[in-house]
C-alpha cells in the first residue's frame, strides 16, 4: 500500500471504505446492480482534534459510519472519505 499524503485537519478523519458485500450469508451471489455502499471502512488518517475535544478513533481502527457521512475523495484511482469524528458511530 502507498503511503497517502493527505493529514486531515481540526476533528476530521480520512476512512478508506470496505469493499461491498459480493454474496450473502447464506451464499448467494449479489448482482452488481443491487449491492449497496458498504458503512464500514479503516482509519487511514486522523486531525489532531480541537482544544476542547481531543480525538478518540486511531489509524487502523475499523469503523462504522452513516450512510450519507463524509465525503467521497477519489486519489490515484482509489476512493476514500473524508469525515468529522462526530460522524462515525462506532469503533469495531
Amino acid at each position: 500500500m502507498s503511503k497517502i499524503n493527505i493529514k486531515p485537519l481540526a476533528d476530521r478523519v480520512l476512512v478508506e471504505p470496505l469493499p461491498a458485500e459480493t454474496t450473502t450469508a447464506s451464499g448467494l451471489i449479489i448482482p452488481d446492480s443491487a449491492k449497496e455502499k458498504q458503512q464500514k471502512g479503516t482509519v487511514l488518517a486522523v486531525g489532531k482534534g480541537t482544544k476542547d475535544e481531543p480525538m478518540t478513533v486511531n489509524v487502523g481502527d475499523t469503523v462504522l459510519y452513516g450512510k450519507y457521512a463524509g465525503t467521497e475523495l477519489v486519489l490515484e484511482g482509489k476512493e476514500y472519505l473524508i469525515m468529522r469524528e462526530s460522524d462515525i458511530l462506532a469503533i469495531v
